[in-house]
């Protein structure tokens, strides 16, 4: 039989408003008093009723997140920093995975919203008018990372475009010629949402053009080490590699490593994201740091912003800052 708050309130002799305030941590109870409720509270194996609490308040005290996949390091970082700081709110956190699917986001939604979170962190594959719509008929606070929809949205990302060209001309200050720009993703253009990558596309081609280099080699399919696999990098120009992620990177890495070739001297190599993983790579890898513990705190610290008091902190704050890292493949 479940122990509530006037089981406690009995067994310590005090009223039910006592124990509700030691419970919750809040004032107007002696601390020798709070302390007696707490032990009394773990001596009988309280447990708090999550739906009652829900009915009170008006909110479950859940968030949902729609991730890709867990397979990028940067996703299953950011999961675990958006976990942390949901629980440090209160909230628990549903989560789940559309492999990339637009009608498996879509049903990833509709299972959040059935549940009755309270807000959504969403890493949208869908885009367009229609998909807006749709969102907005759950009526259900929203915040959308890494992928944009519109203005319509809270969103919390980083300049994606500005990232890849700092990294870029970086890399062109370096001496570099001739470049290969690999983003198997881009093949999705125009079916689903790829902002992310065809930001960082264009970041890549602003460099090239603002220090007069002709454009590169840009491969849009998962068979980038074939291609690679033809090329002669010791009879070409300064050659760079400039993958549009750290795990696209590390495989050219790999690969070119079995082929006998020496990074940097033979052939350049640069990712995008500074993955944790990283610091176990050999050379260290050129990257730009994409800052994913801080894109989720600030993602749920919004969205509970706008749950708990109305409205989304100010979109000033939702463009977060990236850095470039010189590593040693470059």
């Amino acid at each position: 039989m479940r122990v509530t708050i006037k089981d406690i309130a009995k067994y310590c002799g005090v009223s039910s408003g006592t124990v509700d305030r030691a419970l919750n941590n809040r004032p107007g109870i002696k601390e020798k008093t709070k302390q007696k409720v707490l032990q009394a509270a773990k001596d009988l194996k309280y447990r708090p009723d999550f739906t009652a609490r829900s009915l009170v308040k008006g909110r479950t005290m859940t968030l949902g997140i729609v991730l890709f996949d867990l397979y990028n390091r940067s996703y299953a970082q950011l999961l675990t920093a958006v976990e942390l700081k949901a629980r440090e709110y209160g909230y628990f956190l549903y989560i789940a995975l559309t492999d990339k699917d637009m009608e498996n986001e879509k049903q990833c939604i509709e299972y959040l919203a059935n549940h009755k979170v309270d807000g959504i962190i969403l890493f949208s594959v869908n885009k367009g008018t229609e998909f807006e719509e749709y969102l907005h008929g759950f009526s259900i606070p929203i915040i959308t990372i890494f992928n944009f929809l519109s203005a319509d949205w809270e969103y919390v990302g980083i300049p994606e475009r500005a990232a890849m060209k700092n990294g870029v001309s970086h890399i062109i200050d370096k001496g570099y010629k001739q470049f290969i720009y690999i983003s198997p993703p881009l093949k999705y253009k125009g079916i689903t949402n790829i902002y992310t990558q065809e930001e960082r596309l264009q970041g890549f081609l602003e460099a090239l053009a603002s220090n007069d280099l002709k454009e590169a080699e840009i491969i849009r399919h998962n068979d980038y080490l074939d291609y690679l696999e033809k090329i002669n990098f010791r009879q070409r120009e300064r050659t760079a590699i400039i993958c549009s992620c750290d795990l696209y990177a590390l495989e050219v890495m790999r690969f070119l490593k079995t082929k006998g070739y020496s990074i940097p001297l033979d052939v350049g190599i640069m990712g995008f994201d500074n993955i944790d993983v990283l610091k176990y790579v050999t050379p260290a890898l050129t990257t730009i740091e994409y800052p994913v513990e801080a894109i989720g705190d600030k993602a749920v610290e919004s969205l509970v912003h706008k749950i708990e008091k109305g409205s989304y902190i100010t979109k000033e704050n939702t463009e977060l800052s990236y850095r470039f890292i010189a590593g040693e493949s470059i």
